[in-house]
């Protein structure tokens, strides 16, 4: 696909220009409002610094959270307005508002290289509304904020699988361009999804298999391996004839799961042993087990030694890997082994074997960090997960096609 990106941009000049930029910031925070992941903020700073360098007049839009169209104080965007002044070494004001009086006043008062952070998109309804209308009359006053001579840059990947009225509807009302993270993203994403070198390992996880059924259809004809852990394989186990006690499970999807390993059985590669627990806590006793051992109202947080060991040598094989979606509860010590030894074996692929290895963004990424694993030890680690899924299915990205023009 072939979009106007953000150097031709900088080609036409931005000096003096108000420049809307669409990142994602919908960055974990833990109970007392700090952020616990970064990650997200990080990705934004290439485009960000080089509108900055070239004299643009930056309004940056963002999400946090669903607040349900409300204004709420738990999904404000302050804790990302400081920490987002700290990465790019200069200070960030933060709009009291979206589209009102005071975005209105500090947009106005912007001068070259400033940069202005507006309160969350989501605390107006009509950024998601299903209505057009709506999200257009949204969408023009956003671009409102721009004055005359105005550009959008889109560079919020995690997003652009929604037609928003900051992803989409501004993209129609103001000359549109791929930031650095969307044109890396969907370049690196190409490289999976169209023509992946063989072989080519797939690794699943999450908690259902109903939100990656189109990916496993798309995929199985040009996946070698697809591997299957986290919650999601407890279904695949119970197709198989396991009780899997209280481990989580959708019933519905077990007739479909019995339908894909009659499908595509060679392909699909399943635990071996899990990790069973008397409760769903950190605290809780806890011992490995196999497949049909979790004892009578127990239930399974995470896979096995033997799992990772299976998963590992297929990995190992691989010339192309994308992973999305870990293999147990990481945020609990006791049952982040069979992430943090998956997440292990693929950058082990990578240094030994010369794997082309790609995170699909999510829990994924943000496991990579928690567990404290080499973030450069993948080819890349992405922004999206649901975008990045969606692009593997050969799904359109609204937020991606409004650029191709």
């Amino acid at each position: 696909m072939t979009v106007k990106t953000l150097q031709d941009l900088l080609d036409e000049g931005v000096d003096g220009r108000h420049v809307l930029v669409r990142s994602d910031f919908n960055v974990p925070l833990n109970d007392a409002g700090e952020i616990t992941d970064p990650g997200r903020i990080t990705a934004s700073l290439p485009t960000l610094q080089a509108l900055v360098e070239g004299g643009a007049k930056v309004i940056v839009m963002a999400h946090l959270g669903r607040p349900k169209g409300e204004v709420n104080a738990r999904y404000s965007l302050a804790p990302v307005a400081e920490a987002l002044s700290e990465a790019l070494g200069q200070y960030v004001a933060l709009a009291g508002d979206v589209v009102g009086e005071d975005a209105h006043e500090r947009a106005n008062g912007l001068t070259e290289g400033d940069v202005l952070l507006l309160e969350n998109v989501r605390f107006d309804a009509r950024e998601t509304s299903k209505d057009e209308a709506e999200r257009g009359e949204f969408a023009d006053q956003l671009v409102e904020l721009a004055a005359d001579n105005g550009a959008f840059v889109s560079d919020g990947f995690g997003v652009v699988h929604r037609a928003q009225a900051s992803v989409y509807d501004v993209a129609k009302r103001l000359p549109a361009y791929a930031g650095k993270l969307v044109e890396k993203e969907i370049s690196v994403l190409e490289k999976t999804a169209v023509n992946p070198e063989s072989p080519y390992v797939v690794i699943l996880g999450g908690s259902k298999v109903s939100d990656k059924l189109g990916v496993i259809e798309a995929l199985a004809g040009k996946a070698d391996k697809i591997i299957i852990g986290g919650g999601m394989c407890y279904t695949f186990l119970a197709a198989q004839g396991y009780n899997t006690q209280k481990s989580l499970l959708q019933e519905e999807m077990i007739d479909t799961c019995r339908d894909l390993l009659e499908r595509f059985g060679d392909k699909i590669v399943l635990p071996v042993d899990l990790v069973a627990a008397a409760e769903f806590s950190a605290d809780s006793e806890h011992k490995v087990v196999a497949l049909d051992g979790i004892p009578e109202g127990w239930l399974s947080p995470d896979i096995g030694p033997d799992s990772v060991e299976k998963f590992a040598e297929v990995i190992a094989t691989s010339k192309t890997v994308f992973w999305n979606g870990p293999m147990g509860v990481f945020e609990m010590a006791p049952f982040s082994q069979g992430t943090k030894g998956v997440a292990q074996a693929i950058i082990d692929a990578t240094a030994d074997n010369g794997s082309f290895s790609v995170v699909g963004g999510g829990d994924s990424a943000a496991s990579v960090r928690v567990l404290g694993l080499k973030e450069d030890g993948f080819s890349h680690i992405s922004t999206g997960g649901g975008a990045s899924l969606e692009f593997l299915e050969g799904k359109e990205l609204p937020g991606v096609s409004v650029l191709d023009r």
